[in-house]
């Protein structure tokens, strides 16, 4: 019986690996025919290789010039919450003593944000930390400081309120530029004074106009509708899909997703690895 059952759990491992694996080919981004950079992070509980996606060439270019000025030689994983991600790059990290509180460093500056539909926080994804909207509206990455997701499964209930929320945030971004043009001044006080009164259906059908005057814009927002292939990945593999064209997805993991496993599920004190898990990358081939 306990060989059976060891066998079942190899079997089982074996096509979760393989479906890690295609799914990274199946979601594949490369539109210039370019060769992705690839990058190898030494951590003391194993190496991860990631490859850099050509369509997102500032965090690109940004994550390799870091990387080969040894920026993030002796950095820490400082943030690391179980079937999430792990986070690392804030340069105060270096030699931090365990009190001193961490992921306010960076290089001094920000990276405009890089949302290509079809970049997804699927298992393994690479992708750069923020601000809040608040503080950063714009939604500009951090310098240097990026995590790497562990994520969990979710199912098609949770992806579909997932995915309306994001459409609707979306489609308002959409209408208030639009509204907070000069010449759209009267019909947005319209609109203002329908909020006010609490005239429900005729908000709801001005609203539906400004949406038929604005059919490119529609379209281009359904772009960030998800594929059949891309749910089954959520419902499979998992992932973090709350934060899919919030935050930029720059990478993926090629190899070493058991490395992220085992970062993810290291002991912590708010978030913060017990045991520093300190860091090393390279440019690969």
């Amino acid at each position: 019986m306990k060989l059976q059952i060891r066998i079942t759990y190899v079997i089982i491992h074996i096509l979760l690996t393989s479906i890690y694996i295609t799914s990274c080919r199946l979601v594949s981004f490369d539109g210039n025919n370019q060769k992705q950079s690839k990058a190898q992070i030494e951590t003391n509980y194993g190496t991860i290789i990631i490859s850099l996606y050509n369509e997102t060439p500032l965090h690109r270019d940004n994550f390799i010039q870091l990387t080969n000025s040894k920026f993030y030689d002796s950095l820490l994983f400082h943030r690391v919450i179980p079937n999430f991600m792990i986070q690392c790059g804030d340069p105060l990290s270096k030699g931090a003593n365990h009190k001193q509180m961490l992921g306010n460093g960076g290089p001094g500056y920000t990276i405009r944000a890089e949302f290509v539909p079809g970049l997804i926080h699927k298992k393994g994804a690479v992708a750069a930390a923020r601000l809040g909207d608040e503080q950063n509206p714009l939604q500009a990455s951090s310098g240097s400081q990026f995590y790497i997701v562990q994520g969990r499964i979710y199912s098609e209930q949770e992806l579909n309120q997932i995915e309306e929320q994001r459409i609707s945030k979306m489609t308002f971004k959409v209408i208030r530029e639009y509204l907070q043009k000069p010449e759209q001044t009267e019909l947005r006080n319209q609109i203002i004074v329908m909020q006010k009164e609490g005239k429900t259906e005729e908000f709801n059908a001005k609203i539906e106009e400004i949406k038929a005057k604005l059919p490119q814009e529609m379209a281009e927002i359904e772009k960030y509708r998800y594929t059949p292939e891309q749910r089954n990945i959520y419902t499979t593999l998992g992932g973090a899909p709350h934060l899919d064209y919030e935050y930029t997805v720059f990478g993926q993991v090629i190899e070493g997703i058991e490395v992220v496993e085992k970062i993810s599920n290291v002991e912590t004190h708010f978030d913060r690895p017990k045991i520093n898990v300190v860091m090393k990358i390279k440019m690969t081939k």
